[in-house]
């Protein structure tokens, strides 16, 4: 080794250690650098998250799927006015606007836009 210690092999002082716990403490209180830590972590996995667990891939299929149905609901309500498509579509609606306002601000926070609006997400 060119004398560098791994960190395993670095011993710190009773003084060292409480410092080093008062600096993670006062981290942990500052809400914008979690906060931007969290998005880097985020920016770090994707666009839409991990690909190789395909767990990013749920809400956009979700939201195609959803439309997808809204749609074919509301074309067959109108077309046979029929009431069972148009309840469909009432309760099928909502769920959609709600998923694609979920995607719109995931792909605009790894943008890096809006993230004030969706803290509650």
């Amino acid at each position: 080794m060119d004398g560098w210690e791994t960190p395993e092999d670095v011993r710190l002082s009773s003084r060292e250690r409480l410092a080093l716990l008062q600096i993670e403490a006062n981290l942990r209180q500052d809400r914008r650098f979690a906060h931007r830590m969290h998005a880097a972590a985020h920016r770090m996995t994707g666009a839409f998250g991990s690909t190789r667990s395909g767990r990013g891939l749920w809400l956009p299929l979700s939201v195609l799927l959803l439309l997808t149905a809204s749609a074919f609901a509301a074309v067959m309500g109108v077309r046979t006015s029929a009431p069972a498509p148009l309840w469909c579509f009432a309760l099928l609606w909502p769920l959609t606007l709600v998923q694609s306002f979920r995607l719109l601000c995931r792909v605009t926070r790894r943008a890096g836009a809006g993230h004030r609006l969706t803290r509650w997400l």
